[in-house]
Parts: C-alpha cells; sequence; structure tokens
C-alpha cells in the first residue's frame, strides 16, 4: 500500500466521524450539565427579575403552550410505548415514530422552563421549590429517555435486554410522575 492509499483510507468519512465520536456517556454527561444550568440560570433569572403585567401575560401564554407542545409530545411518546408493551406495534415502528418528538418535548420544556422565571414564582413556597425539583429531575430523565432511545435502536430487530425494559419502564414512569406533579402544583399555586 501506498502512503496515498493509507492517507486516503485513513481520510475516509466514517473514519473521521469515528475517530471524533465520543463515548456516549459523554454526550449524556453534557447533555446533563446544560439542562443543570439551563435550570440554575432560569431559577436565578425568577429571584432577580420582576416582569411587569404585559410581560407576566405573554409569559403565561407561552408557559401554556409550551405545556401543550412539551406534556403533548410525551404523551404520544408514552403511548407508543404502551402500544409496543402490549404487542400492537413493533420496537422499529415506535422508534420511528417517536424519534422526531423529541424536539417538540425539549422545546416545550425549554419554553417552560423560560416563561416560568417570568411568573414571579414564590421560590419561598415549599410546593413551588417541590415543582422546580420535578423540572430539573424531568428534564435530566429526558437526557437519559434519548440515551435510552439510542440503546433501543441499536437493538436492531433482536430481543430486548431486560434491562433495557427495566430502563423504559422507570423512564416512562419517572416523566409521567415528574409531569403530572408540575402540572398540579402549578395549577395548585395558580389559585393562590
Amino acid at each position: 500500500m501506498s502512503a496515498a492509499d493509507a492517507i486516503a483510507t485513513y481520510r475516509r468519512p466514517e473514519r473521521e466521524a469515528e475517530l471524533l465520536r465520543l463515548p456516549s456517556w459523554c454526550g449524556t454527561a453534557a447533555a446533563s450539565l446544560a439542562v443543570v444550568a439551563g435550570w440554575a440560570a432560569t431559577t436565578w433569572i425568577a429571584l432577580h427579575l420582576h416582569a411587569d403585567s404585559t410581560l407576566h401575560t405573554a409569559a403565561l401564554f407561552v408557559h401554556l403552550a409550551s405545556l401543550v407542545l412539551g406534556f403533548g409530545a410525551v404523551l404520544a411518546i408514552d403511548y407508543y410505548g404502551a402500544l409496543w408493551l402490549t404487542g400492537r406495534k413493533s420496537l422499529r415502528e415506535v422508534l420511528d415514530f417517536t424519534a422526531p418528538l423529541h424536539l417538540p418535548v425539549w422545546a416545550g420544556l425549554g419554553g417552560l422552563l423560560f416563561s416560568g422565571a417570568f411568573l414571579h414564582p414564590d421560590l419561598s413556597s415549599p410546593l413551588t421549590c417541590v415543582k422546580l425539583g420535578l423540572v430539573l429531575v424531568l428534564a435530566l430523565n429526558g437526557v437519559q429517555a434519548s440515551a435510552l432511545h439510542r440503546r433501543l435502536a441499536g437493538v436492531d430487530g433482536g430481543p430486548v435486554p431486560r434491562s433495557l425494559l427495566v430502563r423504559g419502564g422507570v423512564t416512562a414512569s419517572v416523566s409521567q410522575a415528574a409531569w403530572w406533579g408540575a402540572v398540579a402544583i402549578g395549577f395548585m399555586n395558580s389559585q393562590h
């Protein structure tokens, strides 16, 4: 093999992509750090910024629209997961359907975080602190759910390991508990 052939082999796009690829845990860790930083930033904004009534009204609209977008997409994902578990859809069908829904989930969650900072949250209230904790758990669970999606896609028609089934069940349960808990607390806080 000549030097030119060796360079051509080394410079193949697949080889370059392979060399640049980080272990999957690095991406998950980086995404988790970004989530925590975003959560901390919006909490800091909520502590230091007092929106006027116009901004508050706009933030409330964005908050409700983001809830519909994000939670609606989560409900669709979990529904399709249930269809797979009951044998009514194949894993490939579920993965293909749910992959594009990650964007609306994250857009909705980001919109909720950002707009919530302008809604005058009472951070001295234990319920509000629980809600903020649920939102952080929800976002970190979302990072983990994205990693789980990639792992399930790697199964590629073979049998799904029990560990991934358990992980999927825990992920969906945490997601539902955190979403419904945050919604319930938000509703209770709006009554005061």
